[in-house]
């Protein structure tokens, strides 16, 4: 009989097969096996909050299959993943197959390699009640609260909605930023640049720079306008030469929230794309001569902490790749966060040994980009900082100050590693000529550029997440599902990567805000992030935590249900006229997005797919593309004679027609704005989105 190892996923099931052979048999439970009824509340508020757990609908299968599986072996491990979530799975488990959970059955590794996998054998552990008590707290809040306030947002607002700690206050922060963006009153001001000669021929900028918080803008315009009128043709004397020289640091390994924001800043992946890829690599892939192997190590993590044999091994190939110079002298003490949980390392490559390079064969190209990613922020967070020797000059010409500011790199350290360098730009302006303080400099030309100061910036996928991590809402494992919900329930939708709260989400938030004001409070939802941790931490008891929490929420709820009224929404007229009664149809809201309804109803119940042209025609039967949604949410592009014709494609179709087959080009977006438009047959047509470059054949 051999030890049974229980996972989640059957990709991860298939990494540690590998590495264990036929001693261990491993299967996955695939996620969760019990939760919560969907149909009702699944909890007693009355009995102090007991859940009533029940088989996941479609896992009785599973479940009977990891029973018979048990029955067959020896000794049962559960291998789920390293925090809350996985903790509440291996409990679950446990007591779905009758396992003794005060018995070592738990084993956790954070990176799924042999030494890893055959490391976490050796030390097996009970389940961690505290743990899997914490998790259960949060899923019994989001429950009371989703299926408490959701209901009388159908009935107030309409049919479909949902409200929720974090999602809440998630909208509500962008819904303030908008408020900041409409409230905002520009401010004029100017600046004066000045090109400068040398006394040996060299020639500079230098920016009037005053003292004080104001520094290079000038809100006077009368002093905008006769500045460069007073400084032309006169000489600058040099009354300052400073010279310094400046390290910068390399920055830190990932955490979930930074990997997200660089993935989005470099890559363009939005944030649930990106851990989709990343829990791609984490789980292992089919590497060519090596079988299933897991790239990285456990992705969701706060903390960039890095185990002493990874950093050791980093520094190893530094010193053999780059040279003795460019290993870090000593390890780097990183300011801690407060908040940090620190119960994984950073996210990092499994094997700083297996180059970006060596896989790129067996990787798709996105998981390349983002194992690429991992790979030199890993190592270059190993490597020595760069070194900069930074001059200011300080100038006077009457009474008006002036500066100019350069910079020279004079020792690369980590921006030696291939594809950091546009992380970290070098300061100042360049390298300025050789100058003296006392000589005196001869004015050329000299200018003033009015501008205006700008509004806060709307979120993106990526600044959200680092406003959430920063505030102390939600966790790694939060933030992808967080910002998924909040654009499917349509109250925030992405334009051009910017986040814009949309008339729902506004109608929702303020509703949320007067009458339950503690859901949408950023601090409140923190505080109770760090009720959670205590939990955790066996310092709270998650009943009273429950308590605490449901006591005045019910009492707002019960006071809300009589002091809201109803929002009537206009519908929106289609130009779409019923068949079966003449009427012009409406546009309604649904589980899969928005339909067709008529007016009618319930005289007569006629819907239909609404059909948003693209301005494509389909190559296959000619017929119209349109935009629909899956039944998971993703947008995508279809015929609309399906289904007769099943034709479609997730690019975002053009009217532009490929010269080479007449088919329509589809948008390859990159990073920057910048992409390509593609041939939808793949006839290897291809060119740049923008501009009049001429068409290349495909690589």
């Amino acid at each position: 009989m051999r030890p049974l190892i229980i996972v989640e996923s059957p990709a991860k099931a298939k990494t540690i097969e590998k590495f264990l052979g036929r001693s261990y048999a491993v299967r996955a439970s695939k996620g969760h096996v019990r939760d919560l009824p969907k149909s009702q509340l699944g909890v007693s508020v009355d009995d102090d909050f007991a859940p009533r757990y029940i088989t996941i609908r479609g896992k009785g299968d599973v479940v009977k299959e990891l029973r018979e599986a048990a029955k067959k072996s020896d000794r049962v491990y559960l291998a789920t993943d390293p925090d809350r979530e996985g903790e509440a799975i291996s409990w679950h488990l446990a007591e779905a197959l009758g396992l003794d959970e005060s018995a070592p059955v738990r084993i956790v590794f954070h990176e799924i390699t042999k030494d890893a996998v055959k490391g976490a054998l050796k030390h097996a552990r009970r389940i961690d009640r505290d743990l899997v008590d914490a998790q259960q707290t949060r899923r019994i809040l989001d429950r009371l609260v989703g299926y408490q306030l959701s209901p009388l947002l159908w009935r107030k607002v309409r049919p479909g909605l949902s409200a929720g700690r974090v999602q809440s206050a998630a909208v509500h922060m962008i819904v303030e930023r908008e408020e900041e963006i409409r409230a905002f009153v520009p401010v004029q001001y100017w600046t004066c640049t000045a090109t400068l000669r040398t006394p040996e021929g060299a020639s500079f900028e230098a920016r009037y720079q005053q003292d004080g918080e104001m520094g290079h803008r000038i809100l006077d315009a009368a002093l905008a306008e006769r500045l460069p009128q007073e400084v032309q043709g006169k000489e600058f004397a040099v009354e300052e030469v400073e010279r310094k020289r400046r390290r910068r640091n390399s920055p830190p390994p990932f955490t979930t929230s930074t990997l997200q924001q660089e993935a989005s800043r470099r890559l363009g992946f939005t944030v649930r794309r990106t851990m989709a890829i990343a829990q791609a690599l984490y789980e292992g892939l089919e590497l060519a001569g090596e079988g299933h192997v897991g790239l990285v190590t456990y992705i969701r993590t706060d903390s960039t902490r890095v185990s002493d044999e990874a950093r050791r091994s980093a520094e190893e190939f530094i010193r053999e790749s780059y040279g003795e110079e460019f290993a870090q002298p000593t390890e780097r003490k990183e300011r801690r966060r407060a908040g940090v949980q620190d119960a994984h390392e950073a996210i990092r490559p499994t094997s700083v040994l297996r180059r970006p390079e060596d896989v790129a064969k067996s990787l798709s190209r996105e998981q390349l980009q983002l194992y690429r990613l991992i790979w030199q922020r890993f190592l270059g967070s190993s490597m020595s900082p760069a070194e900069y020797d930074l001059t200011t000059v300080r100038l006077r010409v009457g009474e008006h100050p002036f500066r100019a500011s350069g910079s020279v790199l004079v020792f690369k350290g980590f921006l030696a590693l291939q594809g950091t360098q546009d992380d970290e730009a070098g300061e100042g302006g360049g390298e300025l000529p050789k100058i003296s303080e006392g000589e005196r400099c001869a004015c050329l030309e000299s200018s003033s550029e009015q501008h205006e100061t700008e509004p806060p910036a709307r979120y993106t996928e990526a600044s959200l997440v680092k406003a959430l991590e920063e505030r102390g809402i939600g966790r790694p494992s939060t933030y992808a599902p967080t910002i998924q919900t909040i654009q499917d329930r349509e109250y925030v939708e992405r334009r051009e990567r910017r986040l814009y709260p949309t008339e729902l989400g506004e109608i929702v938030d303020q509703m949320l805000r007067e009458h339950f004001p503690e859901i949408v409070d950023p601090e409140f939802t923190a505080e109770l992030e760090s009720r959670l941790d205590r939990i955790e931490d066996g310092e709270a008891a998650w009943k009273t935590v429950l308590r605490d929490f449901y006591e005045p929420f019910s009492k707002d709820l019960a006071r809300a249900e009589g002091a809201i009224a109803k929002v009537e929404q206009p519908e929106e007229v289609s130009d779409v006229a019923c068949e079966n009664c003449g009427r012009m149809m409406v546009i309604k809201r649904g589980r899969f997005g928005r339909f067709l309804a008529c007016p009618g109803y319930p005289e007569c119940k006629n819907t239909k797919p609404l059909r948003e042209p693209t301005g494509a025609n389909c190559p296959e039967c000619g017929g119209e593309i349109v935009a629909r949604r899956s039944r998971r949410g993703r947008s995508f592009y279809g015929c609309a004679n399906y289904p007769s014709c099943t034709f479609s494609t997730w690019r975002k179709p053009t009217k532009e027609s490929c010269p080479s087959c007449g088919a329509f080009l589809v948008e390859y977006p990159r990073k920057g704005g910048k992409g390509e438009l593609v041939c939808v047959k793949e006839c290897g047509y291809r060119r740049p989105m923008s501009g009049e470059a001429e068409s290349q054949e495909a690589q």
